[in-house]
């Protein structure tokens, strides 16, 4: 059995009259990418910033590798890695002394070129960080968190603003970590990012969490998580009331003979896919529900990006 690493038990912040965070519990498991997901607003940094300690709860325990966060934080946060935003980086130092300053904090000597090959800046050792590109500073940010070799490492929506290409490559790089035996928790709104990166999610919404669980499970776990997408510009109209009738039939997209179906069951979909069949389709996809779906079923809306 994995060991506990993080302990979080009925934490609640307030701020006057809005509770940001609202009686979260969960645990992360050592070695495990923990992900919390939600939209600006649901409480996913405020959480994430009281187990940092950067923020004080209003009430509810909170545990870091068996040390708790009100009384042996100094502990903690040799442990600990947090990623910072670019903007606090000191302007007026290389990349290669940063690191180098930031390992005489943990009284710890850093092979700086070695941590930057580990994201492809070597040749940026002596720039700063002010001209690096956002995918750049986000590796960069992320590798600054590791100069104390910590057991966890805590991104804060990680790849927001950066293009599919370079949200792909910090992917990479988080993966990278994970592989090194460390724990990461992060938070995001991307719903592919949870889904490719996290091994467990708890979903957050309004303060609270909605649902937690391994995320294949929660997938899993959708109410309709069968999905057929086809174009059958053939298919009879008595044919639409059998599939309208096994499981929910919409127009995709409002184009014409373009349908997506959701159904409950293996049965109802093989059923489905035998009636498409016989219509000769020009397209057909099968597929199984994602994370997004899970979200909308539970929240009734999308996130935007």
């Amino acid at each position: 059995m994995m060991d506990t690493v993080i302990s979080v038990k009925n934490l609640v912040k307030e701020y006057k009259d809005l509770r940001a965070v609202n009686n979260v519990s969960f645990e992360v498991l050592k070695g495990e990418i923990f992900g919390l997901l939600g939209e600006n607003g649901a409480g996913k940094t405020t959480t994430l910033e009281m187990i940092e300690g950067i923020r004080k709860p209003t009430s509810g325990t909170i545990k870091v590798l068996g040390l708790e966060i009100k009384k042996e934080m100094n502990k903690i946060k040799e442990k600990i890695g947090v990623q910072l935003q670019s903007s606090a980086y000191y302007n007026y130092l290389s990349l290669k002394e940063i690191l180098e300053l930031f390992g005489q904090f943990y009284g710890k000597e850093v092979d700086a070129l070695k941590l930057l090959e580990m994201v492809d800046l070597s040749y940026k050792a002596n720039s700063y960080v002010g001209k690096l590109s956002g995918g750049q500073k986000q590796r960069f940010s992320i590798i600054a968190s590791l100069v104390n070799d910590p057991e966890i490492v805590f991104l804060d929506e990680p790849t927001t603003g950066l293009d599919p290409l370079a949200r792909r490559n910090l992917w990479e790089l988080i993966a990278k970590i994970k592989d090194q035996g460390k724990t990461i928790i992060l938070t995001t709104h991307y719903l592919e990012e949870a889904e490719v990166l996290c091994d467990r999610v708890a979903i957050m919404e309004k303060g609270e969490i909605l649902k937690i669980d391994e995320t294949h499970k929660l997938i899993e776990s959708s109410k309709e998580p069968y999905k057929i997408s086809f174009y059958a510009p053939k298919i009879k109209e008595n044919a639409l009331k059998q599939l309208e009738n096994m499981g929910r039939l919409s127009n995709l997209g409002g184009k014409t003979n373009h349908f997506e179906m959701r159904l409950k069951t293996q049965t109802l979909l093989n059923i489905a896919i035998s009636i498409i069949h016989e219509y000769k389709p020009e397209s057909l996809t099968v597929g199984r529900s994602t994370l997004e779906d899970l979200f909308i079923e539970l929240t009734g809306k999308r996130i935007e990006e």
